[in-house]
């Protein structure tokens, strides 16, 4: 009985600990990566401006390909979304909030378990013959101190499906 309560007690510990912790750590995070890709702007733009195309360089899309899509509004640009049911990825709804031709898409993501992270964005910038790619994420976890803990390793789960959407995108938007 008494290896129970002091394991009892180490568990409640460390919840405690965690929870005290997550308190301390900040709810605000921020993903980034940057690529060159040999190809103009607006080439770039239109892959990423339009839902549809996500399924050719989106990473999520190709680690499950029965995931469900339905999209919805305009076919690009402010408005259009695309909404996805998953087994592996899980489920969630994009929708674009802002477009600019040749310069940025941002959007806003849901995700049923965790609520609207707004502040995703994908800006394109004319250099060195082709585009700088840069995909940008700020987000918030909200006020649930264990959450704090997923802001703090956001940047290691996120931008690791950043680069290679983007390594992607970069072989999508060079092939003629």
């Amino acid at each position: 009985m008494k290896i129970l309560k002091w394991l009892l007690i180490v568990i409640v510990g460390l919840i405690a600990l965690l929870y005290a912790g997550g308190l301390a750590l900040s709810s605000k995070f921020t993903v980034s990566r940057s690529l060159q890709i040999q190809a103009p702007p607006d080439k770039v733009y239109a892959l990423v401006a339009n839902p549809r195309h996500w399924k050719q360089w989106s990473v999520w899309n190709a680690r499950d390909p029965q995931m469900q899509i339905d999209y919805s509004g305009p076919e690009s640009g402010v408005g259009a979304v695309w909404a996805w049911k998953s087994k592996t990825e899980g489920d969630g709804r994009m929708s674009f909030t802002a477009a600019e031709p040749g310069l940025r898409v941002a959007y806003d993501l849901y995700f049923p378990d965790f609520g609207t992270t707004s502040g995703g964005e994908l800006r394109f910038q004319a250099a060195n013959g082709g585009t700088q790619v840069s995909w940008v994420m700020n987000g918030d976890m909200g006020k649930n101190p264990l959450f704090h803990w997923m802001a703090l390793f956001a940047d290691g789960m996120v931008g690791k499906d950043f680069e290679a959407g983007l390594a992607k995108l970069k072989t999508v938007a060079e092939t003629p």
